[in-house]
């Protein structure tokens, strides 16, 4: 699909177009000069769209900036906009990338890769709910067996019934003993650990959201002087430096630019990852107990979803390690990770 290309004026009109806009968007030239540009985006997206613009207007170049237009059946599309002023002419040269189909396949992907790990949770919390639930008759029995003075059995017929009672009970205990092994056993397979260097990661995720790190102007202060590695999984800790990151610039104070603090430390024997912001932060007695929850959302944002804290709680989780979240509404919030050793 061809580039989206346009002059606006500091006005907010359209002054000239290329015919792929008109064709996105369904409205015919005369429409789209007619009306602000403001009559064609999204409103959920406005205010944002606004903001950044009067950003431009101070003669700021903008990059890969994302926000959704409406068509004229009424249909959402989403486009990513590098701008240019030209603050003599009063005018702002823009192309634009229809990436509708981008965001609704990693809305898709989000989603199903959400739903899979729900499932196998789920899964997982059955099988250890039945071996554990089924451990105490199984002891129980066994107790009484014990209990039980086979000395006075006098019937050969009945004493051997007791025995093969006895015998297959234990045979039942060994058995959920090796299931729950088994899916300990697999959990720590399924994802591999090795020693990370914690400086590496994090780069190697910047790196591959530089764009979004430029054009938020976010500050960010690394100190992984106490603890410069870890054993972790490499993919589970990707993951978590940049769900944590995108969320605190998603989620930062209007007027603010963001800053994020990560460090890493060790205590009591226990690797430690300790990220906080200075975002819109939460309110924790509303939150708690939902916090990481799938599709749970606590801020009016065009592009939350509601994954990523569920995935970052899942990653640690499943290798045996623990969150801890502290939180004041727009006073950001801090993130403790503590890894199993």
């Amino acid at each position: 699909m061809p580039d989206l290309i346009c002059i606006a004026g500091f006005d907010g009109y359209f002054k000239r177009i290329n015919p792929a806009v008109s064709k996105l968007l369904g409205y015919s030239d005369e429409e789209l000069y007619a009306s602000p540009i403001n009559t064609f985006i999204y409103v959920p997206d406005l205010k944002m769209t606004i903001q950044t613009r009067e950003e431009i207007y101070k003669n700021k170049p903008l990059l890969n900036f994302e926000n959704r237009y409406l068509t004229k059946t009424g249909e959402i599309v989403w486009l990513s906009w590098t701008s240019m002023p030209v603050e003599d002419e009063k005018l702002v040269y823009a192309i634009a990338k229809n990436i509708t189909h981008q965001k609704r396949t990693e809305e898709e992907r989000n989603i199903l890769l959400a739903n899979l790990t729900k499932i196998y949770k789920e899964l997982k919390h059955i099988s250890y709910t039945a071996s554990h639930d089924l451990k105490s008759p199984v002891n129980n029995l066994l107790s009484v067996f014990e209990l039980l003075d086979t000395s006075k059995v006098n019937d050969k017929e009945t004493l051997e019934l007791i025995m093969i009672l006895k015998t297959t009970t234990e045979s039942l205990r060994e058995t959920l003993k090796n299931s729950v092994d088994e899916l300990i056993l697999k959990d720590q397979l399924n994802a591999s650990i090795e020693k990370l260097n914690l400086n590496e990661n994090l780069n190697e995720v910047l790196l591959s959201i530089n764009s979004l790190i430029i054009n938020s102007k976010v500050k960010i202060n690394i100190d992984f002087s106490k603890l410069p590695a870890i054993n972790f999984n490499k993919e589970y800790l990707n993951s978590i430096f940049l769900n944590l990151i995108t969320n605190s610039i998603k989620y930062s104070k209007p007027n603010t630019f963001p800053f994020i603090s990560i460090s890493s430390k060790k205590i009591n024997g226990k690797s430690q990852l300790i990220y906080s912001d200075n975002g819109l932060g939460f309110d924790m007695d509303k939150v708690q107990g939902k916090i990481f929850g799938l599709h749970q959302k606590f801020h009016n944002h065009i592009d939350s979803n509601g994954i990523g804290l569920y995935l970052i709680y899942n990653h640690i989780t499943n290798l045996g390690g623990s969150v801890e979240v502290e939180s004041k509404v727009n006073e950001g919030v801090t993130f403790t990770i503590i890894f199993k050793e």
